[in-house]
């Protein structure tokens, strides 16, 4: 599009969603999100449980539409009310668990070519040709784990870590205008995590994918990407940049936190590595 860097990739306008509404369960999740995402962005979002982190990924990911008045677009188009389906044709998610973006009965390069042709209502019959086969190979090369070498094989015989990395080609390979991380390394051990962590920085930065990532983790918010954003009781609480970010230690995130919420922080594995 000739106008990419005129707008932004993303555009959220007093996003706002409340579960069990007039209920004793009434939840308010999103309370009146305004946010614009530029082209190339990699947003890191961190905040408590129930702050509303994975709740706002749902929303763009077109899961649930937000309540009335609260708007949505995505390279300018206003995808507020689409189906699900169709916000395919404009985000790729990877989700925590490994086994929630591949379906393991199906072979590599058949969940890849699901994956190819998300959003365009295509079916799977005759989709796998010579072609095609050679696009997922050389997707998947880059990633260092020979599965270029093992298309047919069932997704459900490789390992987490393998998995979480093939959901990441799955989740980018149809050139998404977003990429929504939503935990995507929490579930896999602390090596593993570490070298998926690495695969998405390289997807992202060859692909040039603009990219929301969802993380509990305050040593990679404040490493990874060039903006950080803070939720709490569903706002945006704090929004820095990478230089600002860049400065802070895990303590002064937390002091900042404390600061700008007005409540106390208190997720007990952050604290330790804080002393």
């Amino acid at each position: 599009m000739s106008n990419v860097n005129s707008q932004p990739v993303l555009k959220l306008d007093g996003v706002r969603k409340t579960f069990s509404p007039g209920t004793v369960d009434e939840v308010v999740a999103i309370d009146g999100v305004n946010q614009e995402v530029k082209a190339g962005d990699f947003v890191t979002i961190i905040g408590s449980n129930g702050a509303g982190k994975s709740t706002l990924l749902n929303l763009i990911a077109g899961m649930f539409p937000p309540e009335k008045g609260g708007k949505i677009h995505i390279n300018g188009q206003d995808v507020t009310n689409l189906k699900e389906y169709k916000h395919a044709a404009y985000t790729g998610r990877v989700w925590q668990d490994p086994s929630v973006g591949t379906a393991k009965i199906l072979t590599i390069e058949e969940n890849l070519s699901l994956a190819f042709s998300r959003g365009k209502r295509r079916k799977l019959i005759h989709a796998i040709n010579r072609n095609r086969r050679s696009l997922f190979k050389e997707a998947l090369k880059p990633l260092g784990l020979g599965l270029e070498d093992r298309l047919t094989c069932p997704v459900g015989t490789l390992s987490g870590g393998q998995r979480q990395a093939l959901s990441l080609v799955m989740a980018t390979i149809s050139q998404p205008a977003l990429l929504l991380l939503d935990e995507h390394i929490a579930a896999l051990d602390p090596t593993t995590a570490k070298t998926v962590m690495k695969l998405t920085s390289e997807i992202v930065n060859r692909e040039k994918i603009t990219t929301l990532m969802v993380t509990h983790d305050m040593d990679i918010a404040l490493e990874v990407g060039n903006r950080l954003i803070m939720m709490h009781k569903g706002k945006v609480i704090l929004d820095l940049n990478r230089k600002a970010k860049s400065a802070l230690t895990i303590s002064d995130l937390i002091s900042a936190f404390e600061k700008a919420s007005g409540d106390k922080f208190a997720d007990d594995k952050v604290l330790l590595k804080a002393d």
